[in-house]
């Protein structure tokens, strides 16, 4: 079984009236190259005539951001002409690639009638060959993401990219990163292959699960070694999973803001064109 070299519990980081939590990067935890930076929103529950999320305009290079909405919702708008709400179950995946603006808030309904709000974004990093590529943008509704299902019916993944036990993800992705939502009832277990080149995402975000006979706590994140492909999940109580995989890159990343890159200068330079316009304009 692959080995935990260490849990990491997600570090409190409120955003004004937002509860956030971020497993990556943490004092102790950098990141799990591509996996470069989480934040977890909520749960909470809004109240009417509220202000919504706070991200308004601005620019992304180097990376991709995916987002996953497990309550409420997300009105995205780049500089590319995109424009999108996705509601609870749904799904977001932008590449920022050579760079471009865009806004994540709530919808205007959100914003009217309040309600229940958690929401999850994770960076990917982009390898050196792809971070000046084409920006893209995709957004899919709870019922357009591929599903796989135990026998039982009591475990649900939601496979968001690459496989999931012979099931396809619903995004293409110009790396080799594979994403989904697993959900748990409690007593369910499964076995699952991850290739040992790959290295391993785990964040617990709700209830208790034990793998490979370690129990990890919810809004906490499991660090692997790659001595096997095997982990053997049971969730001791209804719980819901984030995990990924990837081959790592082994480049060198420098972070500047928004801006992932290789090296100080290409930092810089992001900003340049940040600031002159190259990156779009925002209406």
């Amino acid at each position: 079984m692959r080995n935990i070299k260490k849990l990491h519990k997600a570090e409190y980081r409120p955003m004004g009236d937002l509860k956030t939590w971020s497993p990556l990067p943490t004092r102790n935890l950098q990141m799990i190259d591509p996996f470069i930076f989480l934040n977890h929103h909520g749960p909470q529950v809004y109240p009417p005539n509220n202000d919504g999320l706070p991200f308004g305009p601005h620019p992304h290079r180097g990376m991709e951001t995916v987002t996953f909405i497990l309550d409420g919702d997300i009105a995205h708008k780049d500089s590319d002409g995109h424009y999108s709400v996705i509601e609870s179950g749904g799904v977001q995946w932008m590449t920022a690639g050579r760079g471009l603006l865009h806004s994540e808030i709530s919808s205007d309904e959100f914003k009217e009638e309040g309600g229940p709000l958690e929401i999850l974004q994770l960076w990917v990093n982009l390898p050196k060959r792809l971070k000046m590529m084409q920006p893209a943008y995709r957004g899919l509704q709870k019922d357009q993401i591929s599903i796989w299902k135990n026998e039982e019916g009591s475990i649900k993944a939601q496979v968001v990219s690459g496989n999931f036990k012979g099931i396809r993800g619903a995004f293409d992705t110009p790396t080799s990163v594979s994403l989904s939502v697993v959900h748990f009832d409690k007593d369910s277990e499964v076995q699952l292959e991850i290739p040992k080149s790959d290295n391993s995402f785990f964040y617990v975000i709700r209830g208790r699960l034990e793998v490979n006979e370690i129990e990890v706590p919810e809004l906490h994140l499991a660090e692997f070694s790659k001595n096997s492909e095997i982990l053997n999940i049971s969730a001791k109580e209804e719980s819901i999973l984030l995990l990924g995989h990837a081959e790592p890159f082994e480049e060198k990343v420098v972070f500047g803001g928004p801006f992932v890159m290789n090296s100080e200068e290409e930092i810089q330079q992001a900003y340049e064109d940040y600031k002159s316009g190259k990156m779009g304009s925002w209406e």
